[in-house]
């Protein structure tokens, strides 16, 4: 069975004003990269865990807030190494800057015999959809696509 993710692409604002939240994964490999990097705060979960409730465990530990919902669900993605994405749209505001993650150890330098300790993500950011498309991981701008179809997140009525 191939290995699987759960997160949720938190967005606010409506129509041609929708943004969504992307997280920067932390950690001296990906220091240096920008374009195709960022992702959905997401984790992966075990076999019988609910994928949901997976999602918005990684959702607090990648970002430190919390989610109440609706979660909306979308279509899950594969994404080229085989990892399979289930993600849910929920609507919410949270202040990026505000970010507190959890923590990974690696040895760093490789080879080096050293352990240091990196935040899994390491900034957070709203983009417009269009800003969004060349930052996500390509897998997953079907899910920015699959947003934009959601009529919670186009109807000008929407809390």
């Amino acid at each position: 069975m191939p290995r699987q993710s759960a997160g949720i692409l938190l967005f606010r604002g409506r129509g041609p004003d929708l943004e969504v939240l992307l997280v920067h994964p932390g950690g001296p490999l990906w220091a240096r990269k920008d374009a195709g990097a960022w992702t959905i705060p997401k984790g992966e979960f075990a076999d019988g865990e609910d994928p949901l409730a997976a999602a918005r465990r990684e959702f607090a530990e990648e970002t430190g807030h919390s989610l109440a919902g609706p979660f909306h669900p979308l279509t899950p993605i594969r994404q080229r190494a085989g990892k399979l994405v289930h993600a849910w749209a929920c609507r919410g505001d949270v202040d990026p800057a505000a970010l507190r993650s959890n923590t990974f150890e690696v040895e760093w330098p490789p080879r080096s015999g050293r352990r240091q300790s990196f935040p899994e993500v390491d900034r957070a950011a709203y983009f417009s959809l269009a800003d969004a498309r060349p930052k996500i991981n390509p897998a997953q701008v079907a899910l920015l696509d699959e947003l934009a179809r959601l009529p919670a997140a186009l109807d000008p009525h929407a809390t």
